[in-house]
């Protein structure tokens, strides 16, 4: 095969997607052998079989074509770090790090595992962060309508409450965003928790 970075590509994005050769060979209708051959630099493929597979792992076929896994550690710090934007706004601090996963995604090493795992982390605190607002007003609305409880000790007692919420929230937010940039930079796996999976593929 003349274009031995074509059979690099197959191969390093098939195991980026988290696909078997035979796992892929069954999703694309591609044989397992042609795709050993391919990965193995042994053929090149058809038009046919490029599509299949490009369709197979989510791409198109021009960009498993131009298709390069490269090591970007100052985009990846950089995208995890834009999270902290939701000091300016919570629903910002998803907004900026989804914009710049997407016009990486796929083509930069460990982008999609960081940038899914930190998109989530934001959305389930956003959501977190709302519930937590919603569930105080609803505690100061009982309270309020309680005779045992004088009005102005309901407020101070629901602005206590916010603010303690707040600082465990926004604390915990920005302490994960620094010990996960520094996880990048040292190679090791980030960490995002709690987190409900709202981003798959």
């Amino acid at each position: 095969m003349k274009d031995k970075n074509l059979a690099k590509k197959v191969k390093g994005l098939r195991k980026r997607k988290g696909f078997s050769q035979e796992g892929l060979a069954e999703i694309s209708g591609v044989s397992v052998r042609t795709i050993q051959r391919l990965e193995n630099g042994e053929t090149e493929p058809t038009g046919e079989t490029l599509k299949r597979l490009s369709n197979a792992m989510g791409v198109n076929p021009e960009e498993l074509m131009d298709w390069t896994l490269i090591e970007d550690k100052g985009f990846l710090k950089a995208m995890n770090l834009s999270a902290l934007t939701f000091l300016v706004f919570p629903i910002i601090g998803i907004l900026v790090p989804l914009i710049m996963w997407i016009s990486k995604k796929d083509r930069l090493k460990d982008i999609n595992e960081i940038g899914k795992s930190n998109l989530n982390f934001q959305i389930t605190w956003t959501l977190m962060l709302f519930l937590g607002y919603i569930v105080n007003a609803i505690i100061l609305g009982k309270e309020f309508y309680s005779t045992d409880v004088v009005l102005v000790d309901a407020v101070i007692s629901s602005q206590r409450r916010l603010i303690v919420f707040f600082f465990v929230m926004y604390a915990l937010n920005i302490a994960l965003i620094v010990i996960n940039t520094f996880n990048i930079q040292n190679d090791k796996k980030v960490f995002y928790q709690p987190t409900v999976t709202f981003i798959r593929n």
